[in-house]
């Protein structure tokens, strides 16, 4: 039978998601499996490692065999949540500790005894293109070495294994045989050298990591192992090849075939993460920004530089879920096309801290500029427009960083089928918002590069030609209304920044 469908497993930070696509890059079967969101402190996020595993075989057991042979399926490409970090016993499989969310901020105060090294500040900018901040891998280890007990005496006996989301996945459905990392996770963990591509052993050793935990760094699209017999639910798939890895960003750029220097895509997630190619070569930014690996195939190694906002379509769900002041995330677009504007009102959701360009982890959300008469659909319409202030804030950045000037910006992600933020997004970049048909880019990525590793797809250019157009937003916004707004949305930052310390 022809080997004719490349399936991709998409674990996100509150889902897990199965896609199988064919050659044309058209979704032929998916399922979606929710898991638990563990908040044990004000600022701590956690998810079991477990459930996290068997929401992903659950996802897969949904459409195996229902509109797909397993028989069909070439290869298997995993796209994750970065920076979340999981450390688990080889020996019994068994992680040692919940995993830590790249959103949790247990280990603010560390970073901050460690900027105090300037020195070492530069080091870690310098190799592994990142600033020290909780957000990364490498101190949720140290914070597991050092709290969980018996997890350092099981790294020193040679027992303990680290690895990001993809990692784990791999390993398990590996039947514990492979360990590896691919380049673009690596490259968030803070340990990583981006030009060496290889893990740092200077920094291992400065911030108490053993080199002997971390998995092998490999490149994106390639042959890493087979999917083991005697994974209950998955059996039909024993023997087949994974080949792809990546992370959910940099996959949705590769998704987006964004594959020439200055094209940028930005999701609309739970975070928001923009990110534009820059080539061969990497950006150091001046303004905050990260660079990293974007993925590396046939041997070279494209970089992109990245920003990130911590809430984005979490801001939806919090205005559903905790203020309840809509019942979906339709009622939100619904609430905010009812009005022309916010009506004067800011809100500024640094619910975890405040991502790039500020990187203030001890930022809170504030909501600025109340009057009497702010209604409901204003509040809803400041939401929205948080979300995309924020945008705007990362590609000005962007922009200082590269010189280069975005012609349009290619969006996806759960967010992004709200007309009415894409269309406000347009008015504040004053450039075009390009949305494609198929906005599982993060999956459709992952599916690409290890569809090139078996041969599904041969070159970029076969990729390239499968994007198409859903529509593209024009802005229409005077630019002097656009700067007024977003002055108002610099002033509302600087009352949300540093305030634990004010």
């Amino acid at each position: 039978m022809e080997k004719k469908y490349v399936l991709a497993l998409d674990q996100g930070t509150t889902s897990s998601r199965a896609i199988v696509f064919d050659k044309a890059g058209n979704i032929i079967a998916k399922a979606q499996e929710e898991f638990e969101q563990i908040y044990p402190k004000a600022g701590w996020v956690e998810h079991d490692p477990m459930k996290i595993l068997f929401s992903q075989l659950s996802s897969l057991t949904q459409i195996l065999g229902k509109r797909v042979s397993t028989d069909e399926i070439a290869g298997i490409g995993i796209t994750n949540q970065r920076e979340t970090t999981i450390l688990w016993d080889r020996a019994t499989g068994k992680p040692v500790y919940n995993a830590i969310v790249w959103q949790c901020r247990r280990t603010a105060d560390y970073c901050e005894e460690l900027k105090k090294d300037e020195e070492l500040v530069k080091y870690i900018q310098e190799h592994t293109g990142l600033l020290v901040d909780a957000y990364f891998s490498a101190t949720k280890i140290k914070w597991i070495l050092d709290n969980v007990p018996g997890a350092k005496a099981l790294a020193d006996a040679g027992q303990l294994l680290f690895g990001t989301v993809e990692t784990w996945l791999i390993w398990n459905l590996t039947g514990g045989r492979v360990h590896v990392t691919d380049y673009s996770n690596a490259s968030r963990t803070m340990l990583f050298d981006v030009d060496k591509l290889c893990w740092d052993e200077y920094l291992c050793e400065r911030l108490g990591v053993p080199m002997g935990i971390l998995p092998t760094p490999v490149p994106s699209s390639k042959v890493y192992g087979w999917v083991a017999s005697g994974i209950t639910g998955i059996e039909d798939l024993e023997g087949v090849p994974i080949c792809g890895a990546i992370g959910d960003q940099p996959s949705a750029l590769f998704g987006q075939a964004c594959f020439e220097p200055g094209m940028a895509k930005n999701t609309y997630g739970t975070g928001c993460f923009l990110l534009m190619n820059t080539g061969k070569e990497r950006v150091r930014s001046k303004c905050n920004l990260l660079t990293g690996v974007a993925w590396s195939l046939n041997g070279e190694t494209t970089y992109s530089i990245e920003g990130s906002a911590f809430n984005a379509g979490s801001v939806i769900k919090w205005l559903r879920d905790e203020v309840q002041l809509i019942d979906s995330p339709k009622r939100c677009d619904e609430l905010a096309e009812s009005v022309e504007n916010a009506n004067g009102c800011y809100l500024v959701p640094a619910f975890t801290g405040l991502g790039a360009p500020y990187w203030d982890m001890y930022a809170r959300g504030c909501m600025v500029g109340l009057t009497r008469g702010v209604s409901r659909a204003h509040i809803a319409r400041a939401v929205l427009e948080s979300i995309t202030y924020q945008m705007t804030d990362l590609l000005e950045a962007m922009h200082e960083d590269s010189g280069i000037d975005i012609g349009d910006l290619r969006v996806d992600g759960g967010a992004s089928v709200s007309n009415i933020m894409l269309q406000i997004q347009a008015d504040m970049i004053q450039s075009q918002v390009d949305r494609p048909k198929i906005v599982e880019t993060t999956a459709l990525g992952a599916a690409y590069l290890a569809g090139l590793a078996v041969g599904v797809w041969k070159d970029l250019a076969d990729i390239e030609s499968n994007r198409q157009v859903d529509r593209i937003f024009e802005p229409k916004m005077p630019k002097e209304e656009r700067d007024r707004l977003y002055k108002g949305w610099k002033k509302a930052v600087e009352r949300a920044k540093n305030w634990e310390n004010q």
